[in-house]
């Protein structure tokens, strides 16, 4: 049986440092709550049009999704990695449509 292995790393708070490489990408690393670290290369338009999104969205989350790659010292790669922000927004609470509360239940 074939399987394949994708994994989806969110974050928010900051973006996670980017350092150039060779064909246009940048490398990223991310420490998850057990300290496993995922570190991936995505293509550096993509990471531009992160960081645009950070500096617009008043309230963000993120995300590095691609397939599960080798192990290294400290966690995994991610292979064939991209990223995608996305605006947090508040959530509002609408009031119950057709709900009427009579006088005498109001009063008790």
């Amino acid at each position: 049986m074939s399987a394949k292995s994708e994994v989806i790393i969110k974050f928010s708070g900051l973006l996670p440092t980017a350092t150039p490489v060779e064909n246009k990408k940048v490398e990223i690393s991310l420490t998850d709550q057990n300290g496993i670290v995922f570190t991936a290369q995505v293509n550096g338009k993509s990471w531009r049009k992160a960081e645009t999104s950070v500096a617009e969205f008043p309230d963000w989350a993120g995300t590095v999704s691609g397939k599960l790659g080798q192990r290294t010292e400290n966690g995994f790669e991610i292979m064939e990695a991209g990223i995608q922000i996305f605006e947090k927004k508040a959530n509002v609470v609408k009031p119950l449509v057709g709900t009427a509360v009579s006088e005498t239940e109001s009063s008790s």
